[in-house]
């Protein structure tokens, strides 16, 4: 309810000699919004209206106080101060708007596992590090070069090789001999220094 509703309300259901002392709330109340003020703590009203004919803190806390504190409330709760910018929902919102306990219950389990099974990947994969699945269907130790075809690859990228032919390197990772006529395709290089490096 409106401070204003709450103070009709309340009128309606107390005796006139509360009557003055809500007014008075409200009305201490009201100053304080267009003060752009909005401290409606029971001490900052009991001081304010301490000449007005509102009761001491103390006694507003007590039980008789009940309705001057209602009326409070109401103002505290409509003021500007008491409405907080909303905050985006969290990526597992959805779990709350689970309505049976048991299912809501298992799949929060499940999603504490899932953070804490993020969190230790995290924790062992250094940031940046890129994994490569290699889902050939054969055994890997077949894709591997052996001694003989290591040295092979090597001796074709050495400078022994190259001299022996006449040959030197092209700008686009082809071999060209003296003539410039092209002895490797471009590409042939950079392949060959990849089968090294990976295989």
């Amino acid at each position: 309810m409106s401070p204003e509703e709450t103070l009709e309300h309340l009128i309606s259901i107390t005796s006139s000699r509360s009557h003055r002392v809500l007014n008075a709330i409200y009305q201490i109340c009201i100053e304080q919004l267009e003060r752009n003020v909005f401290d409606f703590s029971i001490s900052t009203i009991a001081r304010l209206g301490f000449n007005r004919g509102i009761p001491k803190a103390q006694s507003i806390r007590n039980k008789t106080g009940e309705n001057y504190r209602a009326l409070i409330k109401a103002f505290v709760d409509h003021s500007p101060a008491s409405k907080k910018p909303m905050r985006p929902k969290s990526a597992d919102a959805w779990i709350d708007e689970i309505k049976d306990l048991r299912l809501k219950m298992l799949v929060k389990i499940l999603e504490s596992q899932l953070v804490e099974a993020r969190n230790l990947v995290q924790e062992l994969i250094p940031p940046g590090f890129e994994i490569c699945v290699d889902d050939r269907r054969t055994a890997q130790v077949e894709h591997k070069l052996n001694a003989v075809e290591r040295r092979a690859l090597e001796y074709v990228l050495s400078d022994e090789f190259m001299a022996k032919l006449g040959l030197k390197l092209g700008g686009f990772g082809d071999v060209v001999d003296s003539s410039n006529v092209r002895f490797f395709k471009p590409g042939t290089i950079d392949a060959i220094k990849k089968a090294l490096d990976y295989l």
